[in-house]
């Protein structure tokens, strides 16, 4: 049976489609050299509104942003991939807005429907106890904000706060403060370190973004670390004060019960007892 002939161009055309089609959606630097500044848009809007976008890469896609927006985005990641660097500043935080407040709206219109479900490989029942578990104890404002810095937590956070009944406005207003410090933040450092990176380890990038984005989370949740310690620390002494306040009490009452004692010891031996005892 004879080959079919397929012309040159169009045969390039298929096999770019079908490494297009081929990209891993877990590799930030496949995500950015195949997609670029709208992928990263839609990845962001898709992590923090729907609930299946929990496991794209959030972190590492914006670092990897950052560094596709300098000057050594070409030699790291192929030439014309570079991207604005203003446009990401902008659209990336709008995009990660949105989501957010869609996620907080399907969680305020359906309540905990959304999460009657049983557990899966893409959904398990303690991704939202995590959430609620930083939304009581942070309180609302702070939650919000802080779960930008961690995974997971930031997809599911939106929709517990809107089915604990956080008000939109009063949400709207940090998740703009949270979308601004987790998307500008990361992405500016990947930006002002990538000629640090490059000239250090060249185009092998990918080796490395593993650790690095490792630090860039451990940093962004410090905040969250010393809030714990700094509660941790609080009970403590709240403990040790009512440990105080209880055995001061008890010494309190045992001082009272002796006095008690002395004014009857004292009243048996009085003369007038003697007196009426002599009777």
């Amino acid at each position: 049976m004879p080959v079919p002939f397929v012309p040159v161009d169009t045969a390039e055309h298929i096999r770019a489609l079908s490494d297009n089609l081929a990209i891993n959606p877990l590799d930030p630097k496949d995500l950015l050299h195949t997609f670029g500044l709208i992928g990263v848009c839609v990845i962001l809007f898709a992590e923090t509104g729907l609930l299946v976008g929990f496991f794209f890469p959030g972190d590492s896609l914006l670092f990897l942003a950052g560094v596709a927006a300098s000057s050594v985005a070409d030699a790291i990641f192929g030439g014309g991939t570079r991207l604005s660097l203003p446009a990401l500043l902008i659209g990336g935080p709008i995009c990660a807005i949105l989501g957010a407040q869609l996620g907080h709206f399907l969680g305020a219109r359906y309540g905990r429907r959304m999460f009657e479900r049983p557990n899966s490989r893409l959904f398990k029942r303690e991704y939202v106890e995590k959430a609620e578990y930083y939304f009581r104890k942070f309180g609302p404002a702070k939650a919000v904000v802080l779960a930008r810095f961690i995974p997971i937590v930031r997809t599911f956070l939106n929709p517990v706060a809107g089915v604990l009944g956080m008000p939109a406005r009063q949400f709207l207003v940090w998740n703009i403060v949270g979308a601004v410090l987790w998307v500008d933040g990361i992405l500016l450092i990947g930006y002002l370190l990538a000629r640090q990176i490059y000239d250090a380890i060249g185009d092998q990038i990918d080796k490395y973004i593993l650790p690095v984005v490792a630090v860039i989370i451990l940093i962004s949740v410090l905040p969250i670390l010393l809030e714990l310690l700094r509660d941790r620390r609080s009970r403590r002494r709240a403990k040790a004060l009512e440990v105080v306040a209880s055995s001061g009490a008890a010494g309190a009452a045992e001082t009272l019960r002796g006095e008690h004692q002395d004014d009857r010891e004292r009243g048996q031996h009085s003369p007038r007892h003697r007196h009426d005892g002599g009777r």
